[in-house]
Order: structure tokens, then sequence, then C-alpha cells
């Protein structure tokens, strides 16, 4: 029931903050309640927690430190390492419906959830990307605006595309 509460502070106060690039007190507000009262983030004065971020319940949700988030990023789940770049309108996807069954309608089937994403360190997504439940992101990955990733990705890679596939290397 508290972590209720707190999470209706983060979303009827907190997260409707100005941007940063307002002024950078709104930031450490944000930074503040995320690691301190919700414990979804590592706690570092260099991370960025910006407006409208979407947490879900908090629960699945783990942050390092020194990562910047930026605007109307969806988090429905997922461990998110450190210096990490998401860009805005990025979707990390934790479920989906199921649709194996043609004679029941998909809406009546359920649905799968906490297949947990995972981003290891070092990590750039670009905006609008679009991350598919249960999907690792490799350390040191860059993952090109508009990509829907659907697989699992190597370290060191740098991908984009619909489905996301392999560009090149970062050596």
């Amino acid at each position: 029931m508290i972590f209720k509460l707190k999470l209706l502070i983060y979303y009827g106060f907190v997260s409707r903050l100005p941007h940063s690039r307002f002024a950078k007190f709104f930031n450490k507000i944000r930074i503040y309640f995320v690691c301190r009262i919700l414990r979804i983030m590592q706690y570092d004065k260099n991370s960025y927690f910006e407006p409208n971020i979407y947490i879900s319940n908090g629960k699945n949700i783990k942050i390092g430190k020194h990562c910047h988030i930026n605007e109307n990023v969806f988090i429905q789940g997922g461990i998110i390492g450190d210096y990490c770049m998401i860009a805005p309108n990025v979707s990390i996807l934790s479920g989906m419906h199921n649709y194996s069954n043609t004679l029941i309608p998909m809406i009546k089937q359920g649905g799968e959830i906490n297949k947990i994403s995972i981003i290891e360190d070092d990590v750039w997504i670009g905006r609008n990307v679009v991350l598919m439940p249960g999907i690792k992101i490799g350390k040191g990955c860059i993952v090109g605006a508009g990509a829907v990733v659907t697989k699992n990705v190597e370290p060191y890679s740098v991908i984009g595309g619909v489905p996301a596939r392999l560009l090149k290397k970062r050596d």
C-alpha cells in the first residue's frame, strides 16, 4: 500500500516536473525520488531521469549509475546497466499478449509477463526504439533510431532496422 502511494506521488507530481533543460533542479528532484524513495535506480549525481518516464509498478525495474533516460520512455520492466543512454520515446517491454489459439480471441488469451529485458553497461539506445520482451543488449552496443529489437544483441554491436540487424561491430 505504501509503495502504491509512492507511485501515485511519482505519476501525479514528480514525473510531470519540467525537463532539466529548463532547470537542473527538476532532474535532481526526480533522481532523488527514483533513487531514494522508489529505489529503482542507483544514485549518481551525473544521472538524468527526464519527465514522463513510465515505470509500470516499479517492481521489475533496476537502473544502474550514471544513466541518462530521456522523456517519454516506457519501461514495462528491465534491468539497465551503468553508463547507459536512452533517447526519447523508447519502449522496453516485458510482456505481450498470447495469440497461439486461433479459436479464442487474442484479448481473452491473457498475456505473458515478466520476460525482463537486460541492457548491459555502456549502451546507447536511439530515439523510438522498441525492445521486445526478454531481449539482452550486450555491453557497448548502439541501437539505431527506430529499431525494433527482437533478438539478443552481442556486445559492441551497432544494430538498426525493423527488425533490427547487425550493421557493424565497434572496434
